[in-house]
C-alpha cells in the first residue's frame, strides 16, 4: 500500500529519515550521504562508509543519537535554489559525491529548481514535505530494523552504498502489531515451509526461478487441479492442451512480439531436413495464443458459444533475477488459464457465472480477506477497440457487481490495452494486498489484424466473439505460495500430502495399525503407519511437526473395540470413535473438501 505524500504518515517517515541521516553524520561525521525516502513501513537511506569503521551493532548508538534529536523539537525549514545555488551549499555541506551527481542528472533533465530542508546543524537536498519540528516525531513508534547493501541510483555499475532500514508508524501500538504480524510471517513464510514439509526445491544445475515439485508438493499441486478439472466441468469448460513451444509466427500475431520479447526466453533456431532456412521457436508466455488457434481450428456456429476452453498450460517468462522470490516469482509457472468465447449477448451471464465460479473456489479454500478491483480505461490513447463495446463492457461488469453486492475499487486507466478487466486482490499475513485472481475482457484477439476469430450468427453473418480471459487460482506456483502461508503449513486434509499417520501404542498393535492402513490406501486415501522404535510421546510430536491432519492412535482398547482415537492437527483434545464410523467420516471431509479449523491467515 503506497502512503499518500500529503498525508502525516508520509511527513513523519520522511522526516524521521533526516534524522537518521542527522544521527549518522553525528556518530560517523565521515559517512557520505544517498537517498532516504519513506517506504510502506518506514524509511530508509543510504550511506557510503568507505573508510568508516561501521558495524551493524551501531544501530542502537544511531538509534539512541536520533532519540535525542527528536527531543530537541528542531524546526524544518524550506530553502530553495537554482542548480549552481544547490552545487554550491552541498560543497559548503561537504556532501559533494552522490548528491551533486543528483543535482546535476536532475539539471540535465531540465529540472531549475532545487530544495533543501534544514533541520537543526543538518540540512538536505529534499523536496519534502515534512513535519514542523522534530518534535512532532513519535520517538517510541520507530526502530532501526536491519542493514543492506544497495547500489548507487539501482545499478550494479555503480558502488554499493549501506542501507539502513528502519521501522516507523504512529502510535507505538501500530509498530508493536506489524513487528509480530511479521514474526509471524516468518514463521509461515513458503520458502521456509518449503523446505520443512518438503514441497519444493531450486538447483543451480536446473536454474533460477525453475521450481523442481517433490512428492509432497506434486500431491498439493494435483489435488488442486483435480478440484479445478471438476468445478470447470461443473460450470461447462472443455479441456485443452497445447505445446510448450511455438513459431514466432504466433507471437508475432498476438503481439507478445516484439512487445512482450524482453520477459519471453531467447528462441530456439531450428532448420527441418532438406530445409535451407531456419525458422525459431519460442517457449511460451501465455496460453492465451495457442486457444484462439483450437477456436479457429474448426467453423464456429453462435450455437457453439458460449465455448469455454481451459488448461492447466505450463508457461515461461524470463524474470529478472532480483526480482525471482521463492515460488511467488519463477521463470516456470502452470496456469489455471481459461478463455471464453460467446456472443456480446452473453456477456452478462458468462461474467456472472464467472464470478460465481471464482466465490466457490474461496469459500473452498477459507479464503475471506479478498477485495475487488475494477480496471477501466482513462482518455488516453493505448487502449485499443471500438469505444461502445468499452463502455458497454465496464457497465455490464459493474452492473453484475452491483447485483451480487460485491464491493470493489475503480482503477482509472488501470485496463489492459485490450479491455477491461477485474482483479481479486487478497491480504497476505502481513495485510499488504497480492492479485491472486483476474478476468480480463479481450477486444482485440478476435479482430482481423490479429486471429481473426469467426462465427457464423443467427442471420448468416459473420462476427467476431467477444473473450474473456478467467485466472482463478493464478499459477501453481503462486496459488500454492500463497496457501502454504495462509495455512502456516497445515493443509486440509483433501489436498494434504500425507492425511492420515496411524500411531501403534505398542507392537502388539501393528497388525491391526497396518491392517487399516492398508484399508484406507484401498480407499486412496494417503496414509502411513509410524512403525518406528521411538517413544509413543515422540511418535506425536515428530507427526505433528509434519502438520499432519489426523493421527490415529491405536492401543488395545481400540483393538478390543474395533475402534480409533482421532486427534487432529492443532487440537489436543482426542475422540473415541468406531472404525466403521471414522471411515465413514473420513470419507466425507475429503470428497466434501471440507477444512474443520480455521487457517492461521483468518486469525491474524
Amino acid at each position: 500500500m503506497e502512503i499518500e505524500e500529503k498525508s502525516q504518515l508520509y511527513k513523519i517517515r520522511h522526516s524521521m529519515a533526516h534524522v537518521l541521516a542527522q544521527a549518522v553524520k553525528k556518530v560517523y561525521p565521515e559517512a557520505k550521504l544517498g537517498f532516504g525516502p519513506p517506504t510502506e513501513t518506514g524509511f530508509f537511506y543510504d550511506f557510503d562508509f568507505e573508510n568508516v569503521d561501521f558495524r551493524e551493532d551501531s544501530l542502537k548508538k544511531i538509534e539512541k543519537e536520533m532519540k535525542k534529536i527528536i527531543g530537541q523539537k528542531q524546526e524544518f525549514t524550506y530553502s530553495e535554489t537554482d542548480a549552481n545555488g544547490a552545487v554550491e551549499r552541498l560543497t559548503e555541506l561537504g556532501e559533494g559525491e552522490y548528491k551533486i551527481e543528483n543535482v546535476r542528472n536532475l539539471s540535465d533533465r531540465g529540472v531549475t529548481k532545487f530544495s533543501f530542508y534544514d533541520n537543526g546543524p543538518f540540512a538536505d537536498l529534499c523536496e519534502g514535505p515534512h513535519v514542523d519540528t522534530t518534535g512532532d516525531l513519535p520517538v517510541k513508534a520507530f526502530k532501526l530494523d536491519r542493514v543492506a547493501g544497495a547500489y548507487w541510483l539501482g545499478s550494479e555499475k555503480n558502488k554499493q552504498l549501506t542501507r539502513i532500514y528502519a521501522l516507523c508508524f504512529e502510535t507505538p501500538e501500530e509498530l508493536k502489531e506489524f513487528t509480530e504480524r511479521r514474526a509471524m510471517a516468518e514463521k509461515f513464510d513458503h520458502k521456509k515451509l518449503g523446505r520443512e514439509l518438503d514441497l519444493f526445491h531450486f538447483d543451480e544445475k536446473v536454474g533460477k526461478g525453475l521450481p523442481l515439485w517433490l512428492p509432497n508438493g506434486t500431491i498439493i499441486r494435483d489435488e488442486i487441479e483435480k478440484y479445478a478439472c471438476e468445478m470447470e466441468f461443473k460450470y461447462g469448460y472443455k479441456r485443452v492442451s497445447t505445446p510448450h513451444i511455438a513459431k514466432e509466427e504466433l507471437y508475432l500475431t498476438s503481439g507478445h512480439l516484439p512487445y512482450y520479447a524482453d520477459s519471453m526466453f531467447p528462441p530456439m533456431e531450428v532448420k527441418e531436413e532438406g530445409e535451407e532456412t531456419t525458422e525459431k521457436f519460442y517457449l511460451k508466455a501465455m496460453n492465451c495464443p495457442h486457444h484462439h488457434l483450437i477456436f479457429n481450428s474448426r467453423p464456429k456456429s453462435y450455437k457453439d458459444l458460449p465455448l469455454r476452453l481451459a488448461e492447466y498450460g505450463t508457461c515461461y517468462r524470463y524474470e529478472k533475477s532480483g526480482e525471482l522470490s521463492g515460488l511467488i516469482r519463477v521463470r516456470c509457472m502452470t496456469m489455471n488459464d481459461a478463455h471464453l468465447y460467446m456472443t456480446l449477448e452473453q456477456f452478462e451471464e458468462e461474467f456472472r457465472s464467472t464470478v460465481k465460479m471464482y466465490m466457490e473456489f474461496y469459500d473452498t479454500f477459507k479464503l475471506t480477506e479478498y477485495s475487488f478491483r475494477l480496471s477501466v480505461r482513462d482518455d488516453s490513447d493505448k487502449f485499443v477497440g471500438d469505444p461502445a463495446l468499452w463502455d458497454k463492457a465496464e457497465g455490464l461488469l459493474a452492473k453484475v457487481m452491483d447485483e451480487m453486492g460485491l464491493n470493489y475499487f475503480i482503477g482509472k486507466g488501470e485496463a489492459a490495452f485490450y479491455g477491461p478487466k477485474i482483479d481479486i486482490q487478497f491480504k497476505n499475513l502481513m495485510g499488504r494486498e497480492e492479485t491472486v485472481s483476474t478476468i480480463q475482457v479481450d477486444f482485440q484477439s478476435a479482430t482481423e489484424e490479429k486471429f481473426a476469430l469467426k462465427y457464423v450468427d443467427a442471420d448468416n453473418t459473420e462476427k467476431e466473439p467477444v473473450i474473456m480471459h478467467r485466472a482463478p487460482l493464478s499459477t501453481h506456483e503462486r496459488f500454492i505460495s500463497f496457501i502454504t502461508e495462509y495455512y502456516g503449513g497445515a493443509f486440509p486434509t483433501w489436498c494434504a500430502p500425507l492425511q492420515v499417520c496411524l500411531l501403534p501404542v505398542k507392537d502388539s498393535c501393528h497388525e491391526y495399525a497396518n491392517e487399516l492402513a492398508k484399508e484406507l490406501n484401498a480407499d486412496f486415501v494417503r496414509v502411513e503407519v509410524d512403525d518406528s522404535s521411538n517413544s509413543f510421546g515422540k511418535k506425536i510430536r515428530t507427526n505433528t511437526m509434519k502438520k499432519i491432519p489426523i493421527l490415529l492412535i491405536l492401543g488395545e482398547q481400540e483393538i478390543e473395540d474395533n475402534s480409533v482415537t482421532v486427534r487432529r492437527y492443532g487440537s489436543r483434545d482426542q475422540e473415541t470413535i468406531s472404525r466403521d464410523e471414522f471411515l465413514k467420516m473420513l470419507k466425507a471431509e475429503i470428497k466434501d473438501r471440507v477444512m474443520l479449523r480455521e487457517p492461521m491467515g483468518s486469525i491474524i
